[in-house]
């Protein structure tokens, strides 16, 4: 199937031009007179790659790319910005707002062939990590399903991450990061048998040993994505301890990066509320005396507070059952 063009320029004989070039080669093309309409079609058509004219009334070229760039759901389609001046400023202006690339008007044929060719290829791989992604994601979803008894256990790890992460006053891209990392955490496990996992009885040394090896493994699982350097020590050190204790590396206090911490508190929280195999729910009361036994030596003493103040002030809110299919969210 073709490459899907949008060219947005208010002069009709530049559209005109564009659209018979662009055809010529194979493409399919839309097209908008200014930046609003643009949007509009943006939204309801999806093209993989967006000529967008710089001088425009109603809303100018860089007020369109700037909200583009901005939104999640189109951030990722390029933007080749199209001036009638060579003009520095313009391109200074076009990458602040996150251009993609620049062409002068008149355009040569030549050269508008190869950026687009150039900027179709990039839209493709990112389309394939796109892919890829989402199936990492159903990947977490099939070790969740693996366990009747940690039904919504993802869900909910992602929604109190998030909550305790912007609780914290974390930047968005740290929560961003943080969400992603309690959905993915125990990605790991799709590589522990399931006898193991589903064991009623205490485990013995060498299934442990085993079951401690998941935050390596789902660290690996996740290396070739995009968000792997942003979500990868979370998932590796979500074990680990704040008095060194823990796994897979025994580090200890603020050398665990804080988005581990903040998952290992809910994680916690969430196991010892839920019924597992081997016994029922604890209970809210017993579940915050044992939190409070373990700050400063399971978890980090500050985030820990932070999280009890939350849960006794009825601040931390159940997920809604949609939240963890917020993938496209969740993609860096």
């Amino acid at each position: 199937m073709s490459a899907k063009i949008l060219v947005v320029d208010d002069e009709p004989a530049i559209r005109n031009i564009l659209v018979r070039i662009l055809q010529g080669e194979g493409y399919t093309t839309i097209t908008a007179a200014n930046g609003i309409e643009a949007l509009d079609l943006v939204l309801s058509e999806s093209p993989d790659l967006i000529l967008l004219d710089v001088t425009m009334p109603m809303l100018d070229g860089f007020a369109v790319c700037k909200r583009l760039k901005d939104n999640e759901q189109t951030a990722l389609i390029p933007v080749t910005m199209l001036t009638g001046l060579d003009d520095r400023e313009h391109r200074k202006r076009g990458m602040e707002v996150g251009a993609d690339d620049f062409l002068t008007k008149p355009i040569e044929q030549s050269l508008l062939r190869a950026r687009l060719r150039s900027q179709l290829r990039i839209k493709r791989l990112t389309d394939q990590l796109d892919r890829t992604e989402s199936v990492i994601f159903m990947l977490a979803l099939a070790v969740e399903a693996k366990d009747a008894y940690t039904e919504g256990h993802l869900r909910r790890l992602a929604s109190y991450s998030e909550q305790l992460a912007i609780a914290a006053q974390l930047s968005s891209s740290q929560v961003k990061a943080i969400r992603l990392g309690g959905l993915l955490h125990d990605i790991g496990k799709i590589s522990i048998d399931d006898a193991i996992l589903g064991k009623p009885t205490q485990l013995t040394e060498e299934e442990y040993c085993h079951i401690k090896r998941h935050p390596e493994e789902g660290a690996r699982i996740v290396a070739p994505m995009r968000f792997a350097t942003d979500v990868g020590p979370i998932i590796m050190h979500h074990h680990e301890r704040w008095d060194g204790k823990g796994y897979p590396h025994g580090l200890c206090g603020e050398a665990i990066p804080i988005g581990a911490r903040i998952v290992a508190i809910v994680d916690a929280y969430d196991a010892m509320m839920t019924d597992r195999p081997y016994r029922s729910s604890l209970g809210l009361g017993e579940t915050l005396r044992r939190l409070r036994a373990g700050r400063g030596r399971e978890w980090d003493p500050q985030l820990l507070d932070l999280f009890i103040s939350m849960i006794e002030a009825s601040l931390l809110l159940e997920p809604r059952c949609e939240d963890v299919l917020r993938v496209s969210e969740l993609i860096f």
